[in-house]
């Protein structure tokens, strides 16, 4: 690879990584520059899945030194991620990826109007309020990790969103715990994707070192921003990235 395309890379990675940590949806932006400069779809997914699992590495680690994650459910939640992770990552070369971009970009007009409705939404902490939302927000879990497990762009956003909906965490909470849900997500779709031989670890490497700091920058401002105002990130980039999921798909 061109030192210059990998300088491009480093620098798209790194960016992305810092203000990712609150947005999510990392991959709608690296996986389609990667293919811009021509490397093969199937293995720019699979090499940004090892870069991301240095990112979600960088980005958990301010949040657990702040105290900040919710540990109540976090063994369940990050071992239905476990199972769930692993088909979508086995599902890599069956599954029409276009169809769940769209299914995903539905989900997040949903997500983004609830938001704007409800000018309070995700501020503040509270209980899940009944048994029916807890065991939605497992089965959610699961089928998003299926979906982040083979492609990831759009996972972590709404995987935040059904945190704060179902679970009744604030979204710095929300955010956090995600952090520690991708780390298992993308760390065992790279398992597999090296089992495959699809990864170019060199690349890989070099692009997470990249996440990694850019993750560690972010998780740090984010601790430093106001509860409203990380809302109003997430707002207006998932609104952001249902126009880039219908109309950008590439």
């Amino acid at each position: 690879m061109p030192t210059g395309t990998l300088v491009i890379l480093i620098a798209v990675f790194f960016f992305t990584s810092i203000l990712s940590v609150i947005t999510g949806s990392t991959s709608l932006i690296t996986v389609p520059v990667m293919i811009a400069f021509g490397i093969e779809p199937h293995r720019a997914v699979a090499t940004n899945m090892l870069a991301l699992t240095f990112m979600s590495v960088g980005g958990a680690l301010p949040f657990m030194r702040a105290n900040v994650i919710k540990t109540r459910r976090l063994p369940a939640l990050a071992l239905i991620t476990l199972v769930g992770s692993t088909l979508g990552a086995l599902l890599l070369l069956r599954v029409p990826m276009r169809a769940l971009q769209i299914a995903i970009a539905i989900a997040m007009i949903g997500v983004g109007l609830l938001s704007l409705m409800n000018t309070n939404f995700g501020e503040k902490g509270r209980e899940a309020t009944s048994l029916s939302a807890i065991v939605e927000g497992y089965a959610i879990t699961f089928g998003l990790a299926v979906y982040g497990g083979f492609f990831s762009g759009g996972y972590v956003t709404m995987l935040t969103a059904a945190f704060v909906i179902l679970f009744g965490m604030s979204f710095l909470e929300a955010v956090a715990s995600t952090k520690v849900m991708n780390v298992v997500s993308s760390g065992v779709a790279t398992a597999i994707f090296l089992w495959r031989g699809i990864v170019d670890v060199r690349l890989g490497l070099i692009l997470g070192a990249a996440m990694f700091l850019g993750a560690l920058l972010g998780s740090r401002i984010t601790l430093l921003v106001k509860a409203i105002w990380i809302r109003r990130i997430f707002v207006a980039a998932v609104l952001c990235l249902v126009v880039k999921m219908l109309f950008f798909p590439r």
